[in-house]
């Protein structure tokens, strides 16, 4: 039997406009992110300043918009100091978040240098672990202020007089959780990060600040955590963050496959405690979320392990996930959520950019290669525009072990008026059926079918690789069509799917 789905929508149904920030990422100094990631002297396709041109390029591809920066658990023990300054004066350092040695030649000032090449908005972390208020004030200083300044002075003599103008910063990182350096109970943190949010904005400039919200969902303190750094912050704060990462289990793809159920759920939730926090402040604001951590994970092709006891190497091979078709169809999914929740959520980041989990992998000394996930987030950031569309799916559904009942369809569309530009972007959940797509057309006068794409493989757990990068991409879909019920496409198992439709002229 020929299973079905619906997706209906309207083009004066909005939830809001696309935001260029939900399509962020993420560069920890964690494993081979930044050593032999995005920085690497010596590779035949590196700068003069010693950036991998390859990942560049392929930065540009994906879509980025926006890079956070330095951490991640990293910057909780971070002295930003050390990272600046002639190299070969720079300190060795042990990295207690990771284990390893933290050599300190790439600091701020390659990054802001690295980021303006790449094309992306720097979103900047201080140290609110091992430091606290002075350290927020000092690299702000650094940053941000012209120079006349000890701090910004030493930036202009470092080589860079012009301010660098960050907006975006975090105060600390995942501040909840008993890993962190620095862990404090939320009233202790709430405190901290109002205290240092005040004194930021003392300094006069424009900046966008974001707390520390639950590590994930899961946590114990989830819920409460959040009410009590929203009391505290509510009127000195812009965002408030939200991590996850998802992980297929064996013999459990339905429930992987459903993971932006769970996605869905966290954001309603931190929405619902912090418009409750603005009912009782009485506040006119509406705070945002900050989904500046979020990704699948998928261990079983990373053969390098944390270091531990007496071995503290350098930019060590480890979380180098190598993803699979499914997993790229979740990543989608997982996206069509955060477009979905544009109203509320203003900023995300896909966590991490190059190897460590990364959408982009590449060899020491050797190349760089798109990975699965790669597709349908660069796709989906160089498609999505105009404004998000409310929809309504009309599906089956399936029972998973971990999220409960969801649909078999999800979907998403965006449209652009200016341009009469539709774009819908569809993911069949089921492990084993396929489903036919119906997306009924009526309101959006005569359109045609630009172009179909869809991402699928008959093997869910193939993957790219350096000696074939291409083995899993999207492929023109050659069974979309627009009829007179709509747009129609078959979806298999296991897929994603993006389809343009343009006002016919």
């Amino acid at each position: 039997m020929t299973l079905h789905g619906t997706v209906h929508l309207h083009p004066a149904h909005r939830v809001g406009p696309v935001r260029r920030r939900t399509f962020g990422s993420f560069v920890e100094h964690m494993a081979r992110c930044v050593y032999t990631g995005i920085f690497e002297p010596g590779h035949p396709s590196a700068d003069a300043d010693g950036f991998r041109q390859d990942v560049l390029e392929l930065t540009g591809e994906l879509g980025v918009s926006s890079v956070r920066y330095p951490g991640g658990n990293f910057v909780s023990g971070y002295r930003w100091e050390d990272g600046v300054g002639p190299a070969e004066q720079r300190p060795r350092r042990p990295d207690l978040a990771w284990h390893s040695t933290e050599t300190n030649a790439f600091g701020l000032d390659e990054f802001m240098a690295w980021a303006e090449k790449a094309g992306v908005e720097p979103m900047y972390a201080v140290n609110l672990g091992t430091r606290g208020v002075q350290e927020a004030l000092d690299v702000l200083e650094y940053a941000n202020a012209p120079v006349g300044t000890e701090l910004a002075d030493r930036r202009a003599a470092n080589g860079h007089p012009e301010p660098y103008g960050i907006r975006m910063w975090c105060l600390g990182n995942e501040m909840d959780g008993p890993w962190q350096i620095g862990h404090r109970p939320a009233e202790d943190y709430a405190r901290l990060a109002a205290e240092t949010a005040r004194a930021m904005r003392r300094t006069g400039s424009e900046l966008e600040l974001v707390a520390c919200g639950s590590s994930h969902s899961s946590m114990p303190t989830f819920g409460a955590w959040e009410q009590a750094v929203l009391e505290a912050c509510y009127d000195d704060i812009d965002m408030l963050s939200a991590h996850v990462y998802y992980r297929g289990e064996e013999g459990d793809a339905a429930s992987y496959l459903a993971s932006a159920v769970d996605m869905e759920s966290y954001i309603e939730a931190v929405v619902a405690t912090s418009d409750h926090v603005r009912a009782t402040l009485k506040r006119d604001k509406r705070l945002q979320i900050s989904f500046d951590e979020w990704n699948v994970t998928n261990p079983d092709g990373d053969t390098g392990e944390e270091p531990g006891g007496d071995d503290w190497p350098e930019a060590p091979r480890f979380a180098e996930s190598t993803y699979t078709a499914q997993d790229a169809v979740v990543v989608g999914s997982l996206l069509i959520s955060l477009l979905r929740h544009t109203d509320r959520v203003a900023s995300a980041s896909q966590a991490q950019l190059v190897n460590v989990l990364g959408p982009i992998r590449t060899t020491p000394g050797g190349p760089a290669w798109r990975q699965t996930i790669f597709h349908p987030f660069a796709m989906t950031s160089r498609h999505a525009s105009g404004q998000v569309l409310r929809t309504a799916i009309d599906s089956p559904t399936i029972d998973t072990a971990k999220h409960g009942t969801a649909t078999l369809l999800d979907a998403v569309a965006t449209w652009d008026e200016d341009a009469g530009r539709l774009t819908v972007f569809a993911v069949n959940r089921s492990p084993d059926q396929a489903l036919d797509l119906v997306v009924p057309l009526g309101g959006f006068g005569d359109l045609e079918l630009l172009d179909a794409s869809i991402l699928h493989e008959d093997d869910p757990h193939a993957v790219n690789t350096a000696d074939d990068p291409d083995a899993v991409v999207p492929r023109p879909h050659d069974g979309a069509a627009v009829t007179p019920d709509g747009l129609t496409a078959p979806l298999p198992p296991i897929s994603w799917a993006m389809f343009r439709l343009q006002t016919r002229k």
